[in-house]
C-alpha cells in the first residue's frame, strides 16, 4: 500500500477560534483566494474542496473523495509545529519568536563561534533586509541575521563572498546554540547572489535546521516497522531527517511535484511526504493572490495527472500546515484550519470527515491504514475512506 501525504504549504481554510490572539481574526487563505482569482481548480473541487465549511464554491454533483478541515492543537502557527502536529506530535507551548531581535547573550556566543561579526538582527522580511544590508554584507563579510513571526534565526550571505557550505556550517553551529529557552523551530541558511542593491536575488539553495520531534513521528513508526518513508522537499529539514528512508531536497512547487510523479511511479509498499513551499515562501508572505492562485491552478493539474497514473491501493492525502492569507494585513503566517482532503481509485462516492480536532487525526489514520499500533491520542478516519487496510490487502482478515 502506498499513502502520499501532501502539504500545500500555508494554504488554510479559515480562522481557527483562536484567530483573535494571534491577530488573525478574519484570515481565510483559501476562501479569499478563491474569491479574488476563481482559480480553475476541477480535480480539488470533485474530491470535495467546497463541502469545507466557507468554501465559496458549489459541490460537484459527482464528487468523489473524502473532505473536512482540521483544528491545530498545538499553540503557534508556523511550519515545524504544524508539520510535526500532523505527524503525530504536538506542542504544549509555541515555539520562542524575538520580534525584537535575539538577546546579546545569543548574539555574541554566535558572533564568537564563527569568528566575525554580524549585522542586523531584528524581525524583516528576507528579500528587504537583503536590499538594505547586502551591500555591507558584500563590503565586510559579515553574515546578515534576522527573523521574522515566526520561530526562526535566518543566516542570509551572498554566494561569492561565503561559500554555500560556509553558510550551512554556520547554520548548524547557530542550531548548537539556539537550545533551551531559545530553541527556535529552525534555523534557515537563505543564501543570494548579486554586487549591488537591487539586483540582490535569493537562490534555491536555502537549508533549514529544525529541532528534532521530541517524541516519535508517523515516520519513526513506518521506519521501524519496515516500512518505505520518503521525504520531498523540505521534510528531511522539518523532521531533522528523522524516521526518513529516503529524501529528495526539491526546492520549489514545480520541482517536488515532479519528484511526487517520479514516486507514483515507483515500487513501495509506505509513504512519500510532500511539501510544496511556493505557496508560502513565494506567495503568501509577499501577498501575491494572483500568483498563489496561479500554484493552486498548477497543482490541479499535477493532482490530475497523479490520479490518472495512481494504483488501485493508493491514497493521496492533501492537507495544509497553517495559513498564510495573501489578501491579509502584514506579511506573516495566519491562524487558520487546515483542509484535508482523501482519494483513492477505491472510492466511488464522496463523504465528509468533518472538522479534526487535531492535525494529529491524520498520523492516526495512516497508522490504521497499516496496522501500527500508536494512534497519537488521536481519532482515524480511515473507517470513513471507504478502502481496505494493509491486513485486508494481505488477506488477514
Amino acid at each position: 500500500m502506498r499513502v502520499f501525504l501532501i502539504v500545500l504549504d500555508s494554504v488554510g481554510a479559515g480562522e481557527l477560534p483562536d484567530a483573535a490572539a494571534y491577530g488573525d481574526t478574519g484570515a481565510n487563505t483559501l476562501k479569499h483566494v478563491l474569491e479574488a482569482e476563481h482559480p480553475k481548480l476541477p480535480n480539488l473541487k470533485k474530491m470535495g474542496l467546497c463541502s469545507i465549511e466557507t468554501m465559496p464554491c458549489k459541490q460537484p454533483a459527482d464528487a468523489v473523495g473524502v473532505a473536512g478541515r482540521a483544528i491545530e492543537k498545538s499553540p503557534g502557527k508556523d511550519t515545524t509545529t504544524g508539520h510535526w502536529e500532523m505527524a503525530g506530535v504536538r506542542l504544549n507551548k509555541p515555539f520562542p519568536t524575538y520580534p525584537k531581535g535575539f538577546p546579546p547573550d545569543v548574539i555574541k556566543a554566535f558572533e564568537q563561534a564563527i569568528g566575525r561579526k554580524t549585522l542586523g538582527n531584528y524581525a524583516a522580511s528576507g528579500t528587504v533586509i537583503i536590499e538594505d544590508l547586502g551591500e555591507k554584507h558584500l563590503r565586510t563579510g559579515y553574515p546578515i541575521v534576522y527573523t521574522s513571526a515566526d520561530s526562526v534565526f535566518q543566516i542570509a550571505c551572498n554566494e561569492e563572498i561565503v561559500p554555500v557550505e560556509m553558510l550551512y556550517a554556520w547554520c548548524g553551529i547557530a542550531r548548537d546554540i539556539l537550545t533551551g529557552d531559545h530553541a527556535v523551530a529552525r534555523v534557515i541558511a537563505r543564501p543570494f547572489i548579486g554586487k549591488h542593491k537591487g539586483e540582490f536575488t535569493r537562490t534555491k539553495k536555502r537549508r533549514d535546521f529544525s529541532l528534532v520531534p521530541p517524541a516519535p513521528t508517523i515516520l519513526d513508526e513506518l521506519k521501524k516497522n519496515g516500512y518505505f518513508v520518503m521525504g520531498i522537499g523540505k521534510i528531511e529539514d522539518i523532521f531533522a531527517h528523522r524516521g526518513l528512508t529516503e529524501s529528495v531536497h526539491a526546492m520549489g512547487n514545480p520541482d517536488c511535484m515532479d519528484e511526487w510523479i517520479r514516486m507514483m511511479h515507483r515500487d513501495f509498499d509506505g509513504l512519500t511526504f510532500i511539501n510544496l513551499v511556493d505557496f508560502d515562501m513565494l506567495y503568501g508572505h509577499r501577498r501575491d493572490v494572483k500568483a498563489y492562485a496561479s500554484a493552486l491552478e498548477a497543482f490541479d493539474v499535477k493532482l490530475g495527472e497523479a490520479q490518472a497514473i495512481a494504483r488501485e491501493d493508493d491514497l493521496l492525502i492533501i492537507t495544509a500546515d497553517h495559513g498564510c492569507d495573501p489578501t491579509f494585513h502584514g506579511t506573516d503566517h495566519t491562524r487558520e484550519y487546515t483542509p484535508i482532503l482523501a482519494w483513492s481509485k477505491q472510492m466511488n462516492s464522496f463523504r465528509s470527515i468533518g472538522t479534526r480536532a487535531t492535525f494529529a487525526d491524520i498520523a492516526a489514520t495512516i497508522a490504521e491504514l497499516f496496522d501500527l499500533p500508536q494512534r497519537f491520542d488521536a481519532v482515524s478516519f480511515a473507517n470513513i475512506l471507504n478502502r481496505r487496510t494493509t491486513n485486508d490487502l494481505s488477506g488477514e482478515n
